[in-house]
């Protein structure tokens, strides 16, 4: 689709957009987006503010272009360029500007519509369903812009108790979960370390009469693969849980030579590095310090594992363990490293600034 869209763009600068457009509304539907994301993507796409009004079904957001979310109670203006959720409705989804729309614009609010259309038909448009494996039920318990009753109503229909802990749990393939805190029991990572798949796969719930008969769909494992878990919190707190652990998924890794990293990352693990998250924008331009990084990855194929393998244990020895090397070989490699990065990796400051120029050169190659 993007080379498509770049082959479009040369021919017609509206129709590669339109394109890119529709190709991004179909990655947020495939990862099953919420609400809020989707009409924030509208807001940034369309470079003005967005917003959603469904007076049936309880629903009023308004997203600014930098992503924030600012509801107001002033109504649309009819001016605005608009789309209706489904045939002969009223219309719903607003671009908050005058006069025409542009064929960009008429393509932001179809595709928008059209999947938000589809959230709300899975989570608000029928009573839940007699199952508690309903993903419906999940969407509507993360989901902000729900009525705190029919969130409520939700958790106990998922055997969630309200006044327990829960974490939301984002994996990278498949629908949200949700676990209760008391399922999710796991050594502490080591200091100085993102926790990794090794720490999932002890993450094991506790076989306690508390825990037994929870419902089958609050998982008592973790999914497999790349997972961001959201920090405990009570039920009705589970869309900031799950907004952090949307978060925690973009800092992991397949957890390959090509990819190294933590397939899990719990988001109360970040700290400040989670800041992160907000100042790298996939697809922008790089900073200097991920091109000099990019440049030595290029450079030699055991590169960018040694780097990771530097940045990620607590010493050179253990970094040579990890790359299964000797350890004077791993010091001619930091030494070659070093001369393409043009800054010193075996420092404390110098390590630090690896582990950030790594953390960032993902952040802007992921796009979960």
């Amino acid at each position: 689709m993007k080379e498509l869209a770049g082959r479009l763009t040369a021919v017609d600068p509206d129709a590669g957009a339109a394109v890119r457009v529709i190709a991004y509304f179909d990655r947020l539907a495939e990862h099953r987006a919420g609400l809020e994301a989707l009409v924030r993507g509208a807001a940034v796409l369309a470079g003005c503010p967005a917003r959603l009004t469904d007076a049936g079904r309880r629903v009023h957001l308004r997203v600014e272009t930098d992503g924030r979310r600012r509801d107001t109670d002033q109504p649309p203006d009819p001016a605005w360029p608009s789309a209706a959720l489904f045939p002969d409705g009223a219309p719903a989804l607003w671009l908050e500007r005058t006069g025409a729309p542009s064929v960009v614009d008429a393509v932001i609010l179809e595709r928008a519509a059209a999947v938000i259309r589809v959230v709300l038909d899975r989570t608000r448009g029928r009573a839940p369903a007699a199952s508690a494996e309903d993903p419906a039920l999940v969407e509507t318990l993360l989901d902000a812009t729900a009525p705190e009753q029919a969130r409520l109503h939700a958790a106990r229909r998922l055997g969630l108790d309200p006044a327990a802990p829960a974490h939301a749990v984002a994996p990278l393939e498949g629908p949200p979960r949700v676990l209760a805190a008391s399922a999710l029991r796991g050594p502490v990572p080591a200091e100085g370390r993102l926790p990794g798949p090794e720490d999932s796969a002890r993450a094991r719930p506790a076989t306690t009469a508390a825990t037994t008969g929870v419902a089958a769909a609050v998982d008592s494992v973790l999914p497999a693969g790349r997972v961001g878990v959201g920090p405990a919190v009570p039920v009705l707190e589970l869309p900031h849980s799950w907004a952090a652990a949307r978060t925690a998924l973009r800092f992991t890794a397949e957890g390959t030579p090509h990819a190294p990293g933590p397939r899990v990352v719990y988001a109360d693990e970040l700290g400040g590095i989670g800041l992160l998250a907000e100042l790298v924008v996939p697809g922008a331009d790089p900073p200097p310090d991920v091109l000099a990084l990019e440049a030595a990855v290029a450079d030699a194929p055991w590169m960018l594992a040694t780097l990771h393998a530097v940045a990620s244990t607590a010493s050179l020895r253990g970094a040579a363990v990890e790359v299964n090397v000797h350890h004077s070989t791993l010091q001619d490699r930091l030494s070659h490293a070093e001369s393409l990065l043009g800054w010193p990796v075996r420092t404390p400051q110098g390590r630090l600034r690896l582990q950030l120029a790594l953390t960032m050169r993902h952040l802007g190659r992921a796009q979960p």
